[in-house]
């Protein structure tokens, strides 16, 4: 007796938290619709944040919930967006292709180091340390970060700078999230001109440490039939709204930083 009744105790304790866990289990039960675990296996598991959500599971619960754009994965592109639209029974919305271009052509042939670090290989750790190894404090550090990141081998460090081939990129923008210059962008692959430069300085100081930095000469500012592009600050960008891809300021940039984005 001097252990049985203090098993029957806890058993019937236990049975009770069963019980009580059923009912409650049954009284606050939410339907789950199952369309959303189809959306979710239909994308492509980044889980980037590229489509402004926290991940693929969080996106598709908006697509059902929230009515959020069958089109925001950019990693899965058409594909998802098509087989989103199935699992729907809509119309699939058109995918613009994107993808990141990394504003920078300071490579081994136009600049230098300032000095060599030797520290924990990253930009990030570089970048601590007076702004950077390079003379130009505003170009691409070229220790790779972007590339630790890119699940698609899209980016690679070429001759001291990051290069991005298009067709590879999934414009997720993790490699835009790493950079400690700020040098990568994620734009639509049909807006192909760029100014691959990001300096902040006057021309003349801008060509003392680059010789491929734009000098905010103007000249392409004038030339554009379109008034897409703007210097400001010494800088030239392009609106790219306004862009017709004409290629006149490719011809007309005399220190050549301005470039079509490679296939």
């Amino acid at each position: 007796m001097t252990y049985l009744i203090p098993a029957l105790i806890l058993g019937g304790c236990g049975i009770l938290a069963g019980v009580l866990l059923t009912i409650a289990a049954k009284v606050f039960y939410v339907k789950v619709d199952e369309r959303i675990e189809k959306i979710n296996e239909a994308l492509p598991q980044a889980n980037c944040g590229a489509c402004g959500f926290a991940g693929c599971s969080d996106y598709a619960s908006a697509i059902i919930n929230k009515g959020a754009a069958t089109n925001l994965c950019r990693p899965g592109g058409s594909e998802a967006a098509n087989n989103i639209a199935a699992i729907l029974g809509t119309k699939a919305a058109e995918v613009v292709p994107m993808t990141a271009v990394v504003h920078c052509s300071g490579d081994c042939n136009a600049t230098e180091k300032a000095f060599l670090f030797d520290g924990v290989q990253s930009c990030k750790a570089v970048k601590r340390f007076y702004g950077g190894s390079g003379m130009c404090k505003y170009g691409c550090i070229g220790l790779g970060d972007c590339v630790n990141v890119c699940e698609h081998d899209a980016i690679k460090i070429v001759n001291g700078i990051a290069k991005v081939t298009p067709a590879l990129c999934g414009a997720c923008g993790q490699c835009a999230a790493v950079c400690p210059n700020q040098l990568i962008e994620i734009k639509p692959v049909s807006k192909c001109i760029d100014v691959m430069c990001s300096s902040g300085d006057n021309g003349k100081a801008t060509k003392l440490v680059c010789k491929n930095g734009c000098i905010g000469c103007k000249i392409c500012e004038k030339k554009c039939p379109n008034e897409a592009i703007i210097v400001n600050n010494f800088h030239a960008s392009i609106d790219h709204s306004n862009c017709s891809n004409c290629g006149i300021c490719i011809e007309s940039c005399p220190v050549k930083v301005i470039h079509r984005c490679e296939p």
